[in-house]
C-alpha cells in the first residue's frame, strides 16, 4: 500500500469511528502538544478511554505532501462546533505507521505571547 492510500485509509477510519482498525505498526508512536504515546496498544486504550475526544470528526484535508515513506498532512478537524487547524507528518514502515508528530495549539494564548 501507497503512503499516500494509508494516509486516506486513516482519516477514512477516523472518520467512521473504525480505530480499532487503524494501519498502525505495534510500536506505533504519536507525538503532539500533550506529550508522546508509545505502541499501538496503549494508543488505542487512550482513544478508547476519551472517545468525546477522539471520535465524531469530519476532516477537511488543506494541503498533502507524499515522499518516500511520510506524508506531510495540513487539515481542518471538525467536530461539531469546534475547529483545529492540523498539521502532521506520518511515518510508514511495512505498509503500516509507525509514527505520527502532530502540530495544534491546544490553548488560550498568555498575555506576554500575544501580537500587539
Amino acid at each position: 500500500m501507497t503512503v499516500e492510500a494509508l494516509v486516506k485509509d486513516w482519516f477514512k477510519k477516523w472518520e467512521e469511528g473504525d480505530f480499532f482498525d487503524l494501519p498502525l505498526a505495534a510500536q506505533f508512536k504519536h507525538t503532539s502538544p500533550f506529550g508522546t504515546i508509545e505502541g499501538k496498544e496503549n494508543y488505542l486504550s487512550i482513544v478508547e478511554e476519551n472517545r468525546d475526544k477522539f471520535l465524531g470528526y469530519q476532516f477537511k484535508i488543506l494541503d498533502t505532501i507524499y515522499e518516500g515513506n511520510k506524508a506531510c498532512i495540513r487539515y481542518k478537524g471538525i467536530q461539531g462546533d469546534f475547529e483545529l487547524d492540523v498539521s502532521e507528518w506520518h511515518y510508514v514502515k511495512d505498509d503500516l505507521i509507525s509514527e505520527i508528530i502532530a502540530y495544534y495549539h491546544i490553548g488560550e494564548i498568555r498575555e506576554e505571547r500575544a501580537l500587539k
